[in-house]
């Protein structure tokens, strides 16, 4: 029965995704599928909130298309926001941190890490400090203390949202996506992508701040919700 739940869930929360994605207005730098990502993660835990989300941005893409380069951002960055708050949720602060340190340091070896103002990363570099404490409180996510289970549950969801616009970040400057974009005519492409990068850095502050807000005034009280149906435990993996 678990794993016939485990399936099931899965398929629903894949679907979810995509119908999100497809509701998406053409504003800010992600789409209203990251509202869904701590809530996967937590709920269904690593495992199946990976391949939930996975699933769900590659159907969602695929039939409605964009860019092929934009593409990579959503089925990549999408399931291991995912992936990182199943990890938190069940305390594995070991699975998260290599995950940081290598899309780190990856981008700040890059001459336009260097060169690019350091503000424009501090969601994750905050992040990345919060992953240790983060996972010692994850557990907190299937308890009954609704002031933990909220604590932990705006925690987690803000590094899940942090580690998404990191692997955009990731594929986009040490990754060479950003060859992708041609500049207009007479502006030199080391100052198109300065631009591009600090205008989206400015968006991915505001979504931290809105799927935090929306982790706490919906996430929490299904959280509480599921809590009472007899005999049901997540994350289910």
């Amino acid at each position: 029965m678990r794993k016939g739940l485990w399936v099931a869930l899965t398929a629903v929360f894949a679907a979810l995704h995509a119908t999100l994605y497809f509701l998406s207005p053409p504003v800010l730098w992600r789409n209203w599928a990251i509202y869904l990502e701590p809530i996967e993660g937590i709920l269904l835990g690593p495992e199946a909130g990976f391949y939930a989300a996975l699933i769900g941005s590659i159907v969602g893409r695929t039939i409605k298309p964009t860019d092929p380069f934009l593409f990579l951002f959503g089925v990549l960055a999408e399931p291991l926001g995912v992936l990182v708050c199943g990890f938190l949720a069940k305390g594995r602060w070991r699975s998260v941190v290599p995950i940081y340190a290598i899309m780190l340091a990856a981008y700040f070896v890059h001459p336009f890490g260097t060169w690019f103002p350091l503000w424009t990363v501090s969601d994750t570099l905050l992040a990345f400090a919060l992953v240790y404490p983060a996972a010692k409180i994850g557990k907190w996510v299937s308890k009954s203390d609704v002031k933990r289970l909220s604590v932990s549950v705006v925690l987690i969801s803000f590094i899940g949202i942090a580690t998404d616009a990191l692997v955009r970040v990731f594929l986009l400057i040490p990754g060479g996506l950003y060859m992708s974009f041609p500049p207009p005519p007479s502006v030199p492409l080391p100052d198109f992508v300065y631009g591009i990068f600090v205008a989206g850095a400015i968006d991915s502050f505001v979504e931290d701040a809105l799927v935090a807000i929306v982790s706490f005034v919906v996430g929490v009280p299904l959280l509480v919700a599921l809590q009472k149906i007899p005999g049901f435990e997540y994350p289910l993996t």
